[in-house]
C-alpha cells in the first residue's frame, strides 16, 4: 500500500476531486487547506488575513491511500487535473504504508483501503 500525496493550488482542487472520483481504484481521500512556498517564496502573496502566514499561498493537500498497482493512475490524474504550466503548480509524493485499520470494522491492511 501507498499514501499519495499531493499539495496543489486550492483553485484546482475540485478538478482533483473529479478526477480521484473518475478511479475506481481509490475509495477514499483527504483534502486539507494548507499554506506554503516553494522556490518562488511566495511571491505575489497577499495573505495578511488571521490564520494565513505572509509570504506563502494558498495550497490543498490531498492524500489518497491506495493499493500498489494503483499509484501511477492516482499520481496521472492528480498530474493531469492540477497541472496549470505554471509556476506554483505542486508537487506530488509517494510513502510506503507498513499497516492500515479500519477502527470501524477492525479490518486491516488491503482490506481496509
Amino acid at each position: 500500500m501507498k499514501m499519495v500525496i499531493a499539495y496543489v493550488q486550492s483553485v484546482m482542487a475540485p478538478e482533483v476531486v473529479d478526477a480521484l472520483h473518475a478511479l475506481p481504484a481509490v475509495t477514499g481521500a483527504t483534502f486539507i487547506k494548507a499554506q506554503g512556498f516553494g522556490r518562488g517564496r511566495g511571491k505575489g502573496s497577499t495573505a495578511a488575513t488571521e490564520g494565513e502566514f505572509v509570504g506563502t499561498r494558498a495550497k490543498v493537500r490531498v492524500e489518497v491511500l491506495v493499493p500498489d498497482a494503483a499509484v501511477e493512475h492516482v499520481i496521472g490524474a492528480i498530474s493531469t487535473a492540477a497541472r496549470t504550466g505554471n509556476p506554483g503548480d505542486g508537487k506530488i509524493c509517494v510513502i510506503g504504508v507498513e499497516h492500515v485499520v479500519r477502527i470501524r470494522t477492525g479490518e486491516e491492511d488491503g482490506q481496509a483501503i
